[in-house]
């Protein structure tokens, strides 16, 4: 059976063209053309990726991610907007966006990105049935469930694949360029700006005081490394 994509957005003329670039890299897709109906059918369905565009009459994208966040689903998310502003995307990415992509686009590169989110996200669901235990924190590797004092944390993908990388990998200190490539796999462009946007969204779901991080610690001119010692 085809990986299922769930292509959100109000303009037939957009949404023949993504369903077009989905099936060619023999994805199947199915359509939601508002909001209302993009988290009744995330809600029912089962998807591999979600593409979303922001600007949507009844409910925004931005809306749509953060409800489907806030209810613990995890799927990948790619934001699709014809708004290019900086602003939009690291907001975008701070609600639980996976990718931020502008229009017009090359549809070579986003059926790229679309199969290398399946791949990771596969690889992870796949790996070695085991429970990563450090201090006050678990991961389970079959659920890819993230917990704090037995508490599950809700993580979007990215942040679930950055947390995997630090808890199996304690006290060591990645580069922002580390970080990249062992999280996005060097499939898309991201700054710093990106990467430092999910260090302080996991920081605030894990740190007791975000402002003063224990866990997540910044090594100055470096980059970050994980401690529960």
């Amino acid at each position: 059976m085809a990986d299922k994509v769930l292509i959100v957005d109000d303009d037939p003329a957009i949404q023949k063209m993504l369903e077009k670039v989905m099936n060619s890299n023999h994805l199947e897709a199915d359509i939601a053309s508002d909001g209302r109906q993009a988290l009744d059918m995330i809600r029912r369905g089962h998807y591999q990726v979600i593409l979303l565009d922001i600007n949507m009459g009844d409910i925004d994208g931005f809306e749509v991610i953060k409800k489907t966040r806030s209810e613990g689903n995890v799927t990948p998310i790619i934001i699709i907007s014809g708004r290019n502003e900086d602003y939009d995307a690291l907001y975008g990415l701070s609600v639980g966006a996976d990718d931020y992509i502008t229009k017009p686009f090359r549809p070579v590169v986003l059926g790229a990105k679309v199969i290398a989110l399946i791949r990771r996200n596969s690889l992870q669901a796949g790996s070695t049935s085991s429970v990563i235990t450090r201090g006050c924190f678990k991961y389970d590797t079959t659920t890819l469930r993230f917990y704090k004092n037995d508490q599950l944390i809700d993580l979007s993908s990215k942040e679930n694949s950055m947390m995997l990388l630090f808890m199996q990998n304690p006290e060591r200190v990645f580069t922002k360029d580390m970080i990249y490539e062992h999280v996005w796999d060097n499939t898309i462009i991201v700054d710093n700006n990106a990467i430092m946007v999910y260090i302080n969204r996991l920081r605030n779901k894990i740190e007791d005081n975000p402002q003063k991080p224990v866990y997540i610690q910044t090594v100055r001119g470096v980059g970050y490394r994980f401690s529960v010692s």
